[in-house]
Parts: structure tokens; sequence; C-alpha cells
């Protein structure tokens, strides 16, 4: 059998015994590939010619014949336009001469954004005319030749990251987006990010990357799966919403120390996922304990009913009115629950009696509890505990947002602060019924060790071995130790959660096959790289991102599909009334 030159290379050094080393078997291969990747053969490509990139020229090219490739960026008086491509920008000097009149026409006439091929000599700019924002401001091209390679139709929006675009359009054209340099930016450090961590994992500390299947079982537990109809009557694939299963069964068959970038599919809307603090949550339910005022005093008189309140620092300097209606208008709409807004200073509280009356007489006990001053302005709720905190974390970051839009300066993107959240309940209440119960994190997360006893009598008070890892307010990461033991794992499931074990009677069998004891990680890479290129959303750190209701502008996805072809899947589609249909949309 032959093998070609590289592919018995890479034969020959994965046959080698497997050695401690930090040094990859891959060097002769590699140095193979990037030599081969240098030789140019014209007859597959007439665009090989170019021989720089747009970034790359300086003074020490000085004298040099080079061909370039790029878009038009700008032009000017049509004496001179700036060429760029992914590496940068570089000055081209449009020929003025009679003998140079194609040239110059190509040069000229060609729209903004159209892809020009370029030949010339390398110079120095005038004295005096060097710009050294440019990385090639030293240095310009007298061009001898020209080509057209593809003109530009009139664009939607012009290629510049200073130009205010909306998300829904930038997009419907992401190829366009694409182009602009924080997009270019955010994608290129996100690969270099993933070549750090895979170098790091690998090379250093010996993880193994393995690819996990796209088309899994539908599972219990955690968020909501998409479903892929296949060919059998009734019969459905999930895709997974973690590789969750897959690490456990992985760490069972011996492999240890695994790890991969993996494709998380849910079915839920997206979010900017930007949630940085600026204020504590306090909770001055002693202030009210005796308070004549009704609704406050149903509130406290209820099981786990509490008073809480967050401080907005100068609130009453930056926030308009239109902004405390905004922030009601969420607690409504979101958490169906009443925000009262207290000034402390002056008569703001826009005809509020209850506000007015909580100022004269609470006034000194909230400034002294809330350490407040005059400017601030108090957001109080009445309610149950976990839905006090929940609403008043959310208005929190709500009310930075808005503070931030006035000019005011909170959140230093410079700084990176992590946290780690520990000591999580392995159980909650169900929302739809509080006397079952769900998983916290997901059904396979191990007890506390000091709490095990407490599942068979108390459930709702064991801690799970759970842990979140916060940057800057933000969510990036979240683990577990997993439950090893099969007998445990099949209680917890059809015991405490009431679930269907047949589901899992895969990984149930692989706990019993001498499962060691095993845990996980899981980094949210959008998020963590969306915090480091310090970008408002996700979707700008993502190649072709879908919009926040889940659809591809660009490609107008998802869309129908004709009843025939939908007939091997036995699916048939139950379209809405006319009613519905006009609700939904």
């Amino acid at each position: 059998m032959y093998l070609p030159s590289w592919l018995s290379q890479l034969y020959r050094g994965l046959s080698r015994p497997i050695r401690r080393t930090t040094q990859p078997i891959w060097g002769s291969l590699s140095r193979s590939l990037v030599l081969s990747s240098q030789r140019r053969n014209p007859e597959f490509s007439s665009f090989v010619v170019r021989t720089n990139t747009c970034g790359e020229l300086r003074s020490s090219h000085l004298g040099q014949e080079v061909t370039l490739c790029g878009w038009i960026q700008y032009r000017r008086q049509n004496t001179f336009l700036v060429l760029r491509d992914f590496h940068g920008l570089v000055q081209v000097i449009i020929p003025q001469d009679e003998s140079a009149a194609s040239v110059r026409k190509i040069l000229c006439e060609a729209p903004m954004e159209s892809v020009v091929q370029v030949s010339g000599t390398v110079i120095s700019r005038p004295a005096g005319q060097e710009n050294p924002k440019m990385p090639t401001g030293e240095i310009e091209i007298k061009v001898k030749t020209a080509e057209l390679l593809n003109a530009c139709k009139k664009l939607p929006f012009e290629i510049k990251d200073f130009m205010k675009k909306t998300e829904a359009l930038r997009l419907q054209y992401r190829y366009l987006d694409l182009r602009s340099f924080q997009m270019q930016y955010n994608l290129r450090l996100r690969s270099q990010m993933v070549m750090k961590m895979r170098d790091y994992l690998c090379n250093l500390h010996g993880f193994v990357d393995i690819e996990t299947p796209t088309l899994f079982k539908r599972t219990p537990g955690g968020a909501k799966e998409f479903l892929v109809p296949s060919r059998e009557p009734g019969k459905f694939y999930s895709l997974p919403q973690s590789p969750q299963q897959f690490k456990q069964l992985l760490m069972v068959g011996g492999l240890d120390r695994y790890f991969q970038v993996a494709r998380c599919y849910r079915d839920e809307g997206s979010r900017p996922d930007r949630q940085p603090e600026f204020t504590q949550i306090i909770d001055i339910s002693d202030v009210f304990r005796n308070t004549e005022i009704g609704f406050l005093q149903d509130a406290l008189s209820k099981p786990h009913g509490t008073v809480k309140a967050i401080c907005i620092p100068e609130g009453a300097k930056y926030l308009k009115r239109k902004d405390i209606e905004s922030i009601r208008k969420f607690s409504a709409d979101h958490f169906d629950q009443e925000i009262l807004p207290v000034f402390l200073n002056t008569n703001r509280n826009w005809n509020s009696p209850v506000a007015n009356f909580i100022r004269e007489s609470k006034r000194p006990e909230l400034i002294r509890l809330m350490e407040t001053q005059e400017e601030d302005v108090v957001l109080l709720m009445a309610g149950e505990h976990n839905k006090a905190c929940s609403l008043l974390g959310k208005l929190r970051l709500e009310c930075a947002d808005l503070l931030e839009t006035r000019g005011v300066v909170l959140r230093d993107p410079t700084l990176f602060s992590f946290l780690w959240v520990v000591d999580f309940p392995l159980f909650l209440p169900k929302e739809e019924n509080p006397r079952e119960l769900e998983s916290a994190h997901h059904p396979f997360t191990a007890p506390h060790p000091s709490d095990i006893h407490l599942l068979y009598t108390e459930p709702e008070k064991v801690r799970s071995q759970h842990y979140d890892l916060v940057l800057n307010g933000n969510e990036i990461g979240g683990g577990s130790i997993r439950i090893h033991n099969a007998e445990l794992q099949r209680y917890i499931l059809a015991t405490l959660l009431k679930e269907d074990v047949k589901l899992l009677s895969h990984i149930l069998q692989a706990l019993d096959y001498g499962a060691p004891p095993h845990g996980g990680i899981a980094l949210g890479l959008d998020r963590l790289i969306c915090l480091v290129t310090g970008s408002p959303s996700i979707r700008d750190v993502i190649a072709f991102p879908k919009s926040f209701r889940g659809h591809d502008l660009m490609s107008n996805t998802p869309d129908s599909i004709p009843p025939e072809e939908l007939k091997p899947y036995h699916i048939q589609v139950s379209w809405p009334t006319d009613s519905k249909a006009a609700k939904a949309h």
C-alpha cells in the first residue's frame, strides 16, 4: 500500500512507544506541512502571485517589487487609496501620468470595498506625511499595474467600526460585518485562546481531546433540548445540551483527563450575558417588622417572607422618571412583582404616598443600615426570599447599565475579578409543584459527603458538590463532582426526582462496572471571550450567531419544509389557527 510522505511520517510518529514527555511528536511532520504550504503552483490558482499582505510592509521593504490583494477601504481625490486585507492596511499611490491611464481608471472607478490586485514598488512617504497610527505608515506603494478582481455593489452599511448599525442588520449581512476590525480582532483572539488552552491541557497536563456525538437521546433534567427526527416512526434524536454523560462515560473508560471544545444545544432564548456587580442587596426586614404598611406586613407574615432593597448611588442625580418606570415595568413583566423606589432627598417620590411615608418614618434607619447618601435612590421590594433576591440581582445590573449610559463609570473593563461559588443546594422545589424536587445543577451531581444521611430524611437540606466560576459578575464556568455509585444514582433519579431510569440505563450500567470517583468543569468559551474582549454581547465573538429569538437572519433559518420531505420522518405539521398565528407574529 502506498502512503503519501506526510501520512507515512504521521503513521511512524503514532507508532512510537508512548513516553512521558511534554515534547510533541509532530515536529518533522509540521515542518514538512509548512514547507509544502509555501510552494506555489499557478496551475491551481492564479492569485498566488500575491507576495505580501497589506499589513506587513515596513521601511525594511523599501525598493522591493510587491503584489498585494485587498479591499478598497478609502480613496481621496483620486490620488491615493487605502487597501485592506485581514492583516492590515497599506496606502497605495494612484499613478497620474497618461501612460498609466488604464491603471488609474481601475483604481479611481472601482467602488469602495471592491477587491483589487496591485503591483508596484515600496517607497517612503514624503517627509512629514508619515502616519504613526498605521503600522505601515512609513511607506506607500507606487503602483505599476492593477486588476479589478471583483467590483462591489452598493453596501447596506459601511465597513467601519464607528458606524452605528443595528444588530439585526449586522446579523443579516454577517459576512460583511465580519470584515470589521472589531470582529476580526474578536475571532482571531478567540482562535489564539483556544490554541493556548489546547496546548496547556494536552502538552503540559496530559489531557486528551475527544469529540463526542452530536446526535444522542433525550435525557431528564437541565435545559430544553432540540429534537431531530429519525426515519423510524415516532423516534427522535436529541441534540445534547451538554456532553455531560459522555464526560462520565469517558472517565469510567479510563480517560481521566479528557476535554473538548463542545457544541451545546439548548432550546432557550439567548441573552447578552453581561452581569457585573456594583452594589449589594441588603435585608431590611427588621426595619419594617412593626410597620403599618399593609403589603409589607403581609409579606413578612408569610413563610420565607422578606423585605429587601438595593441602593442606586446618586440615582436621583442621573435617573429620570422614564428610567424608574422602566425599572418598575421590568419587575412586573419578568417577575410579576412590584418595586417601590424611595428617593431620600426632597420631594422626588412622584406622588407615591407609600414611598413618602417610608421616607419620612424610616429615613434615619435606612440611611444608617444601607449607608446611603442624599442623592441615592433605594429600590425596595417585599416578597418571598429567593424571588426577592433574584429580582433585585437583575435590577442591580439593569441600573448599572442605565447609569453607565449616563456617563457614570462603575465597572473597569480592564480589571478581572474571579470568584468561586460553592455549597449550592442539591435540590430545589419545582416551581409548578413545590412539593416535588428537581436538580439544582443536574441529576448526576454528587451530594456533599457530610449531608448524605439527609438524602433519606430531609433531601431539600442536602448540599451539593457543585461549583461555579464567576468573572466580573458573570458565570463563566460550572461543574461538579459526579455520583460514581450506581445505587445512589438510581435512588436519586427514581425516588427523589421521580425520573424514568430507563432513559439512563446506559450510565447506570456503566457505574456498576468499577466507575472511579470523577468530576469536571465546563467553561463557557463564548462568555469568557466576550469578557476578555469587552464585547457587550456573546454574539460579537461568534462568527455566525443566532438572534435573540434563535433565528439566523442571514439565511432566514429556521425555515419551512415541504410536506413531501417530511413524509420519510413520519411527521405532519399541525398549523395554528389564524388567531394563534396572529398572536405569534
